[in-house]
């Protein structure tokens, strides 16, 4: 019986360990390279604690508190710690969540998707491509033509109204 025991539990860290480093083969920010790159009180500098706390900590502002989830104005939503346009006011709608809700970003490389396991959930973040802040989320709901909706924070972003 004990023969069978340590095998099993040999099969199982056997796993983990194969799991594990399957994870770090596919991790999606190994190969990026951030061009905006700022120590935590650089940042802290330049944020307000809101700012701060949702892009760079991860955390998520209270649905239907922010500024952009209800702004119908047209123009281009931007990454509040390093201006790169994200989204454009075309690809904006009504998901009913709360938050500034995409089917689409401005262009592909300018959001990196990474797997978020927290808090018991399977989602994906997406962050600034070139500076690593978390937007939000995206999710498989939304409209035509994507099928996506991107979930982003009001406080990570900065809008810049069309001049027309």
């Amino acid at each position: 019986m004990k023969t069978v025991l340590v095998i099993l539990g040999f099969i199982c860290v056997l796993g983990l360990v194969i799991s594990l480093s399957q994870g770090k083969e596919d991790d999606p920010l190994k190969n990026h390279k951030f061009t905006v790159v700022k120590t935590e009180a650089e940042w802290r500098k330049i944020l307000t604690p809101e700012q701060y706390k949702v892009t760079r900590q991860r955390s998520t502002e209270l649905a239907c508190s922010g500024a952009y989830w209800k702004n119908h104005e047209k123009g281009i939503y931007k990454c509040v710690c390093c201006k790169l346009p994200l989204f454009d006011s075309k690809t904006k709608f009504e998901s009913g969540t709360g938050w500034p809700s995409f089917y689409k970003a401005i262009h592909k490389d300018a959001i990196l998707e990474i797997p978020d396991d927290s808090f018991g959930m399977s989602r994906t973040e997406i962050l600034c491509s070139r500076c690593g802040a978390h937007l939000g989320h995206v999710f498989d709901d939304g409209p035509r033509p994507t099928g996506l909706r991107y979930c982003l924070n009001s406080v990570a972003l900065d809008f810049e109204k069309d001049a027309k």
